[in-house]
């Protein structure tokens, strides 16, 4: 086919299937080779920015990518179209144990490890890892279509957020924000670090609570209960609740830690639940949050009796060399020999786990470089209350003020040796640190040349808690940090919300003075169909890049947009990938259907709906009322729903009613009429791909190439906006009229089984509505084959017809032109006969008191409710009975 058109000259035939594996990375290469992810495309307008949350850079795609990739391209889309200058900035993160641990177990296999070949030849190992594998997941990720900025792409670690990070260090250390010390922390024994909460699990294990006597001194003793009996050998007190008078007798008294018999106070503390274990507490601020508080309060002395790798050092006496758990077995066998042992309990509890080993992490004191917190957090907290930033969904603001309000200080070293290293020098020699933008030759102090820098690196929120900012150019003032800063929209997971986003918050407004994005968007987890968690363990896991293959992006990008909510985890099933495939399909045969009827046609603007016919004027404003709501869906972060109504209008409006009508002018009206119901269609396709392309990328696009649209791509082309001058309640009720009479006599062909093949004749009451009934024949024949139509008043209404009532309008058909009345009361007689038997057997089951006794009480439900269920079924044989 050739169409000359005013937008553009179609040359090609439209294939009769889109072949996804073919025309996504076509179609991706031509939008990025032609620069239209550049903000650049509109160089005036106001920007509309979105930093991408930094994947780790050795990584691979999984769900939680993909949705995060398909709700933020999503936005960028949407906004492109609406005429901004959007930019997405892309990157990876340096992911700091994840990538050592990668280069680790790869030097584990060729025998050797990290401190073996040393700190120089190990980083440069990591680089070589990290040049080898980070392009695979910026592939993937243009695999589901993210039309980021590929030329403004940044990495953690590279020089220009490198020196950003740097900066921030000093500053902060110059301000007095950044100190050095010991205090509670989580220490990962098989990674040799600190690691931050975000890198800790912890779900319900079964384990042992084990029940003691913790002796007085003088005599006696207190019932104390603990899960992890080694480390009764850090204790520093043992705490009761003070109004518990059980105990106040010992308050102020001493005990003696068993096995050691070093003394310890007891103490008296509300912290402490009289109904829990014995009601008695024994207290280890050195290896418990809550303790290390209490702790503090109480100005207890804080033991460590842990060694980096997990055994037991000095402090634990004789148990010192031991593993921690191997000195939990000879401890509590000591303390049964002893007679201090009382009982052991199987108790369900929540164990600390590192997300990457595995292992048990242990709260440890350990020296560490801290932030302190709160100076930060203040203006942080007074942002979002201020409504500068807004929290979508909004409940997780009282879950970010809970918590910025009780925040305490941010660790932010680790003991790894790949990361940001600490810009701080400490000197032999006066024992003083040097922190400086560039590094020192000698001490800031006594100008000693004997100085060593900080073996530590920065925790990799560190580095990316400035990512907003640092990928723009701070701290210089680039051309790009003062067009594109502050960006307008974070898009995350919530359940990092404290871990990142709280940080690039406080981060944001304490360097550059302003918030660094007006809105947070919280998506949740994406798990099985079953709302359970993906994991390869239970081989419930659907690959987004398999499941790319075989279905296509645009696929996988509208189930997941269309399932998912804000703040809220959704459930991903095949099948719902399959039914976004099926859509994209559905679209397709109606562009083509629409193309394929183009021959010799000109396209005309519809600017005077009056002059239309009425399925026109109903699918027009049906277009315009969707555009109007997608939009203030949009305008609310309500995707998933704009999503759903755009497949509802394509499929169950456009599709099943407009282009089906359109027929009767195409196949056989006039040129006129002809030519108007394309118009109409151009109309609404276009305005419909649009609406869709945020969504579908791919294949809104392919469609784009092949109709008389915009010249330019689909990509660029402008979002529609609702023109009131279409929107028509009226039209709407009165083409609702006809709608709901084709539903009614489709209802009664399948009900009375009528072949699909044959016309039937129906006879109508029109009521006020005549003139609406005689311009629509072929509406009637077309939907629901009905051959002829004969207007009457209801005085002549038949006797014996299936009935259809709408509004004032009353269609009669009759039974003995829609079926067989023989045939179908024989069909009704033995069906009636079927129950009768069925129902004979339920009764005689449910009148047995035997089985009214012995059976479980569910199952005589089930019974009694199959009952309930033939009886209505026979009911309503016997009506059908009755009206044949």
């Amino acid at each position: 086919m050739k169409t000359d058109m005013s937008a553009k000259t179609i040359t090609q035939d439209m294939p009769k299937n889109f072949d996804f594996a073919e025309a996504e990375a076509r179609l991706y290469r031509w939008w990025e080779r032609n620069g239209w992810f550049k903000p650049e495309v509109h160089p005036d307008a106001d920007p509309f920015v979105i930093a991408i949350p930094p994947p780790n850079v050795t990584g691979a795609l999984h769900n939680g990518h993909a949705l995060f990739v398909s709700l933020e391209d999503l936005m960028i889309r949407q906004q492109r179209m609406a005429g901004k200058a959007a930019l997405w900035i892309p990157g990876s993160d340096h992911a700091g144990i994840a990538t050592q641990l990668q280069v680790e177990n790869m030097l584990r296999v060729e025998g050797t490890s990290r401190k073996e070949v040393g700190r120089e030849e190990f980083l440069r190992r990591t680089w070589a890892w990290k040049d080898r594998y980070s392009g695979r997941i910026q592939d993937q990720l243009r695999r589901l279509g993210a039309s980021c900025d590929w030329g403004r792409e940044r990495f953690t670690l590279d020089e220009g957020l490198s020196r950003a990070v740097r900066e921030a260090f000093v500053t902060l250390w110059e301000q007095g924000l950044i100190y050095r010390g010991p205090r509670l922390i989580n220490w990962s024994p098989g990674l040799q670090t600190a690691v931050s909460d975000l890198e800790v699990e912890r779900e319900e294990e079964a384990g042992h609570l084990y029940y003691f006597t913790y002796p007085v001194e003088g005599g006696g003793g207190i019932p104390v209960a603990t899960t992890r009996p080694e480390t009764i050998l850090g204790d520093t007190a043992v705490a009761v609740h003070p109004e518990d008078e059980r105990y106040a007798h010992l308050i102020g008294g001493t005990a003696l830690v068993p096995m050691l018999n070093r003394p310890i106070p007891i103490i008296a503390d509300e912290y402490v639940d009289r109904t829990f274990g014995t009601g008695a507490l024994k207290i280890t601020p050195g290896h418990d949050p809550n303790d290390y508080e209490i702790g503090q309060r109480h100005s207890l002395p804080v033991l460590n009796i842990l060694n980096e790798d997990a055994t037991l050092n000095a402090n634990a006496g004789r148990y010192a060399g031991l593993d921690r758990f191997e000195a939990r077995a000879r401890l509590w066998a000591d303390m049964e020999a002893a007679g201090l042992a009382i009982k052991v309990e199987p108790h369900r509890h929540a164990i600390p786990r590192s997300q990457r080993g595995g292992e048990i992490v242990e709260p440890m004191i350990s020296t560490q470089w801290f932030v302190k917190i709160a100076p930060l957090a203040g203006p942080a907290i007074d942002a979002v209350r201020a409504g500068r930033i807004r929290i979508v969904p909004e409940h997780f603001e009282r879950v970010y003020f809970n918590w910025m309000e009780n925040i305490e200080d941010w660790c932010i070293s680790r003991q790894l040796w790949w990361g940001h290293r600490i810009p701080a020098w400490h000197c032999a020699d006066c024992g003083q640190i040097t922190v400086a933008r560039q590094d020192p030759d000698r001490c800031a102090h006594c100008h000693s040349a004997n100085i060593t820098q900080d073996p530590d690196v920065l925790d990799t929120w560190f580095s990316s808690g400035l990512w907003p900012f640092s990928t723009l150019g701070w701290p210089d003032q680039t051309p790009d940090l003062t067009r594109y800063y502050p960006t307008d929209v974070m898009e995350t997971g919530y359940d990092i919300l404290f871990f990142w986003v709280a940080r690039m918050i406080m981060l944001g407004l304490w360097f550059t003075g302003q918030a660094p994005f007006h809105t947070v968007y919280l998506h949740g987890i994406v798990r099985d169909e079953h709302g359970q968690k993906m994991s390869k363990t239970k081989g419930n896991v659907l690959d987004p890049i398999e499941t790319v293959e075989r279905y296509g992006a645009d696929a996988l990008r509208f189930a997941l947009l269309t399932g998912s909510a804000p703040g809220a985890d959704m459930n991903l099933a095949e099948s719902r990938i399959e039914y976004g495939r099926n859509f994209g399909n559905k679209v397709w045969q109606m562009a083509r259907f629409v193309w394929s009827n183009l021959e010799g046609y000109t396209p005309q603007p519809v600017t005077n709906p009056a002059t239309l016919d009425l399925p026109s004027r109903w699918i027009l404003s049906r277009l315009h009322g969707l555009i109007g709501s997608v939009q203030r869906l949009y305008d609310t972060c309500q995707f998933s729903e704009a999503g759903r109504q755009i497949l509802d209008f394509l499929w169950n409006e456009f599709a099943d009613w407009s282009i089906e009508i359109a027929k009767n002018a195409l196949y056989g009206g006039e040129a006129e009429a002809r030519e108007r119901a394309l118009d109409v269609l151009m109309h609404v396709l276009d305005r419909s791909l649009r609406l869709l392309h945020p969504y579908m990328p791919f294949i809104t696009e392919e469609i784009w190439r092949f109709l008389p649209v915009d010249e330019r791509p689909l990509i660029l082309a402008s979002w529609p906006s609702a023109d009131p001058r279409f929107v028509d309640p009226a039209a709407e009720a009165e083409f609702g009229v006809l709608i709901e009479l084709v539903r009614g006599i489709r209802n009664a062909r399948a009900e009375y089984r009528v072949t699909p093949g044959a016309q039937i004749t129906a006879l109508v009451d029109p009521g006020t509505r005549r003139n609406l009934i005689e311009a629509h024949r072929h509406v009637f024949a077309r939907l629901c084959n009905v051959g002829t139509i004969r207007l009457i008043d209801g005085a002549n209404a038949p006797e014996k017809a299936a009935t259809v009532v709408v509004a004032d309008v009353t269609v009669y058909l009759p039974l003995a032109e829609l079926v067989d009345l023989d045939a179908e009361r024989a069909r009704l007689e033995a069906e009636r006969a079927q129950l009768d038997e069925q129902l004979q057997r339920s009764g005689a089951l449910l009148a047995n008191e035997s089985f009214i006794a012995r059976a479980k009480p569910e199952v005589v439900q089930r019974e009694r409710d199959k009952h309930a269920a033939l009886t209505a079924s026979r009911q309503a044989v016997l009506e059908r009975l009755n009206t044949l």
